[in-house]
């Protein structure tokens, strides 16, 4: 069955799935393959349980099961040329930190006006994009693509498939190091979305304050900057609220967030300047951004009875690390703890990366420091009380435990550190 053939079958049947427990009524199924799975085995049991067709890549003897050389790349093909056959607006986002937040606020913001999809959770990755355009249908006006990596090439094969129209980088940070193999490999990695915008002319948003997004956009005319320069395009100015929440104002207009950190203002610019881009009113991008709540273990605000948490346990790199504990060391409080679990995919900078980190919030004025993993466990420290495992420092903060303070719970998502949640 050629790709016009199939998408004409997906119109019929518009819902695609991949997980065989969690079967679509007359959805197609894309029998995938990992390392540990094989989804041919469950097509004809999918079929049974109500799935109009399985697409396969080992044949089945059944008149439901489409044979194709490969699921994976039919389900990326398919995707694509379902993304040319609506002929929407794309917004592509990449970066190393902030990319679901911001993929949230413009969500958020976009709705206000505009018939909207976006990337579901963090499904931004070689099957998670695919997934996501085949959700958009005719009715939508907007699409919103969150893009991930840990390599070089991922972007660009990824851009290739939802052909954005628009393009943002959150920023370029020490994330995946194992993959990218440096800073410069991160920068080079990520900014595969821009190649591919300004080889197509299409639009960039840039945040003007960012001297990289700058350097990597030299010459390239067509960007909407945002930022604090009287020759931006929107003018977007920053108020940490007393060091609770952040505030942003913009021509004439003040949006009071639920997020924290400074670091959390330019994933609010970023909306507010798509926001404005699109022309929705500016009364409604301030309730779109005022009615955000930050979920998913990302810079949650959890109150544990006297104890206030902000739980940001569900990714962490040196970046982002060094961004949440300068937050906190500007929050009043008479008493600060943090929890710092080990950082995942950093490679060979994985020693020095965490002796820095260790090193830094040991600097800090802090009543306690509880630092958790094997990676953590080898820094060279002082104060700080080191375990190697998430249910060791779990029974120490449940014998000892903290009235009336402020506790940062941040990690990489393989360490689980919303566990300690149970015992706070």
């Amino acid at each position: 069955m050629d790709i016009k053939a199939l998408h004409r079958l997906f119109l019929s049947h518009p819902y695609v799935f991949t997980d065989s427990r969690k079967v679509i009524k007359n959805g197609l199924f894309f029998a995938l393959k990992g390392d540990n799975f094989n989804g041919n085995k469950y097509a004809e049991s999918s079929i049974e349980q109500g799935a109009a067709f399985a697409i396969v890549d080992e044949f089945k003897d059944h008149p439901k099961c489409i044979l194709v050389n490969n699921a994976l790349q039919t389900l990326q093909n398919l995707a694509h040329y379902h993304r040319i056959h609506l002929g929407i607006p794309i917004i592509g986002i990449t970066g190393s930190n902030g990319k679901t937040t911001t993929k949230e606020l413009l969500y958020a913001v976009l709705r206000k006006k505009f018939k909207t999809n976006a990337t579901q959770g963090n499904l931004n990755n070689h099957i998670g994009v695919p997934l996501t355009l085949l959700t958009m249908n005719a009715s939508t006006e907007i699409g919103i693509i969150e893009m991930g990596a840990n390599h070089i090439g991922e972007i660009a094969f990824l851009t290739r498939m939802a052909e954005p129209n628009f393009g943002y980088i959150t920023n370029f940070g020490k994330a995946h190091l194992e993959g990218f193999g440096s800073i410069e490999g991160v920068i080079q990695g990520k900014s595969e979305l821009y190649e591919y915008l300004k080889k197509h002319r299409k639009t960039i948003f840039v945040n003007s304050n960012d001297s990289t997004q700058l350097s990597q956009l030299t010459g390239y005319d067509n960007t909407y900057r945002f930022g604090l320069n009287p020759d931006d395009d929107c003018i977007i100015a920053y108020s940490n609220n007393n060091n609770t929440t952040v505030v942003a104002e913009f021509d004439g207009h003040t949006a009071k967030s639920q997020l924290i950190g400074a670091y959390n203002f330019t994933n609010i610019a970023i909306a507010i300047a798509v926001g404005t881009y699109f022309n929705v009113p500016p009364a409604d991008i301030c309730k779109a951004i005022e009615g955000y709540e930050s979920r998913n273990n990302r810079s949650q605000i959890i109150r544990r009875g006297k104890n206030t948490v902000i739980l940001d346990a569900y990714n962490a790199n040196p970046t982002s690390m060094r961004a949440a504990l300068d937050h906190l060391s500007q929050t009043e409080n008479s008493s600060k703890v943090v929890v710092l679990g080990d950082m995942l995919e950093l490679g060979d900078s994985s020693a020095s990366e965490h002796q820095g980190i260790a090193s830094l919030v040991e600097s800090m004025n802090l009543s306690n420091i509880y630092l958790v993993g094997p990676r953590f466990y080898e820094t060279q420290t002082k104060k700080a009380i080191k375990h190697k495992s998430v249910d060791s420092v779990k029974q120490q903060l449940q014998e000892q435990p903290f009235s009336k303070s402020l506790i940062l719970i941040k990690g990489s998502r393989g360490m689980a550190l919303e566990r300690l949640l149970e015992i706070i």
